[in-house]
């Protein structure tokens, strides 16, 4: 399916630019990290990528001979939880791509095992921890196999606790095979989950660098001052 190829795309709303002319292409291998300020522009383009939005201006084409939808996933910062139970959350989902309710079913319970949640399997999806929603939400999305997952900003309303047992997750995923792309505001959940970075400003794509060198050499005047800023 990737690579995934964004030809001078742009996103206005009201005649205001959230995204401006981005030019990129996002292939199999590294982990990608898009940063940036508030407002810069990210779970714009991440929902620009994933297909929820549409591009005013550009082109965004996947290139592996498909169309892209039915080969990634995408989990929010606040995981949308269904009015059932764990198992069931995942069952639904399998459900709608066409697999069996019995594979969907034995699918569902080992992806629940792999991420530790198989003791609330029958419990309400809605009544669980924030943690617990978002690993849940994680294995719904895991369990469909994607080639790549979108992630926006998945542990910020999480505590440290919680944050390592989602980060611990997402490299489980990463390590079956699955293109990582996300989001964050935490520099250094950045550096220990990417080896890229795509750094955002005021909806532009300013600079691009593999992790290491982005926080000791960056290039543009923005990233400088955006490091600076946040970095304690």
């Amino acid at each position: 399916m990737l690579p995934l190829v964004l030809d001078n795309v742009s996103f206005a709303v009201g005649g205001r630019p959230l995204i401006d002319r981005v030019s990129m292409e996002l292939a199999e291998g590294p982990r990608t990290v898009i940063l940036g300020a508030n407002g810069a522009g990210k779970s714009v383009l991440m929902r620009l990528c994933h297909g929820l939005l549409s591009p005013t201006g550009g082109s965004i084409e996947w290139r592996g001979g498909s169309n892209g939808r039915s080969r990634q996933a995408m989990v929010f910062q606040r995981p949308v939880m269904l009015r059932r139970s764990a198992l069931s959350n995942i069952v639904y989902a399998l459900r709608l791509v066409g697999i069996s309710a019995h594979e969907s079913e034995m699918r569902a319970r080992d992806v629940l095992e792999a991420v530790g949640l198989e003791r609330v399997a029958g419990r309400s999806a809605r009544v669980l921890s924030g943690g617990e929603q978002q690993r849940l939400a994680l294995a719904r999305a895991w369990a469909l196999g994607p080639e790549v997952l979108f992630l926006d900003e998945p542990t910020a309303n999480l505590d440290p606790g919680a944050t390592r047992e989602v980060e611990s997750l997402i490299g489980q995923i990463r390590a079956g095979g699955t293109k990582i792309v996300m989001t964050t505001h935490n520099l250094g959940q950045a550096k220990r989950l990417g080896d890229e970075i795509l750094f955002l400003s005021q909806g532009r794509l300013v600079e691009r660098a593999p992790v290491d060198r982005f926080f000791t050499q960056p290039a543009a005047a923005e990233a400088v001052a955006f490091i600076r800023e946040e970095l304690p």
